[in-house]
């Protein structure tokens, strides 16, 4: 027998029979990855808080018992607890979960203006993540072939501009949270972040606030990549993160998709 394996058909359908859970899900890069596992195979559950935009979701992709939505406030263990509870009983394993819910506006008053709890809510993005890995993990533990967490962050983890302490803290502090229970969850569980650049989200709202980005030429020759990111641009990185036949020896890892502009020179 040959030690070394003939060549193999690249998989079609990587997530096929696997269910992941999508918080944030509804809007965004969110919905994007949300599409994106239903086109790889597999079958997904997403969180929001905006039901609206939850029930078109499902209204337009048309994916019969392949898609699930409810109402989910991640930074209420109640309501966690709830979702998790319902994926489960739709479709009976868990094998991925995607912690994107959190706040999108970067920029908040001067630190001196904020108040303790409008900053705690700044952070929801951080504890969604806990929230929701604490209450699925022991469902991916028993995924076959293995679990896989995927965080998604931001590069204001690592750069950033006035005024926002509290959305760099919360991306930060996902990046590092990704490493720790990478080493505590693993071998069962992987676990993954994605720090997204400058993606443009408007055609990816609710029905109703949905819109053609206004981007100027400018805006797209200055990433490396030549344009501004797209949620599909995350979405097919997250569905690499998510299946085990492709990813299965990565853990632990922040992947950076911003076309380039965090290795770019600038001064201003």
């Amino acid at each position: 027998m040959p030690i070394v394996p003939a060549p193999q058909p690249w998989p079609s359908s990587p997530l096929e029979g696997r269910v992941v859970l999508v918080t944030g899900g509804a809007q965004g890069i969110g919905r994007a990855i949300a599409q994106a596992v239903l086109g790889a195979g597999g079958r997904v559950a997403i969180g929001d808080l905006d039901a609206d935009a939850g029930r078109a979701c499902l209204a337009e992709w048309n994916a019969g018992d392949d898609a699930l939505f409810r109402r989910v406030d991640v930074m209420r263990e109640r309501s966690v607890e709830r979702y998790v509870d319902a994926a489960l009983a739709r479709f009976g394993r868990i094998d991925g979960l995607v912690n994107n819910a959190g706040m999108v506006d970067p920029q908040v008053p001067p630190l001196t203006q904020l108040d303790f709890a409008d900053w705690n809510r700044r952070l929801s993005s951080l504890h969604g993540a806990f929230l929701c890995s604490r209450h699925a993990l022991q469902a991916l533990s028993r995924s076959d072939g293995g679990g896989a967490v995927v965080n998604i962050a931001s590069t204001r983890a690592h750069q950033s501009e006035p005024h926002g302490e509290a959305y760099a803290a919360a991306k930060g502090g996902l990046v590092a949270f990704t490493h720790a229970l990478a080493l505590s969850a693993g071998p069962q569980v992987r676990v993954n972040c994605i720090s997204p650049g400058w993606i443009a989200t408007d055609a990816w709202r609710a029905p109703s606030r949905r819109r053609k980005p206004k981007l100027s030429r400018g805006d797209h020759a200055q990433h490396p990549a030549g344009r501004v990111g797209t949620p599909e641009d995350i979405a097919a990185l997250a569905v690499y993160l998510l299946a085990p036949t492709l990813s299965g020896f990565t853990t632990g890892q922040e992947f950076i998709v911003d076309g380039g502009m965090s290795r770019k020179m600038q001064y201003v």
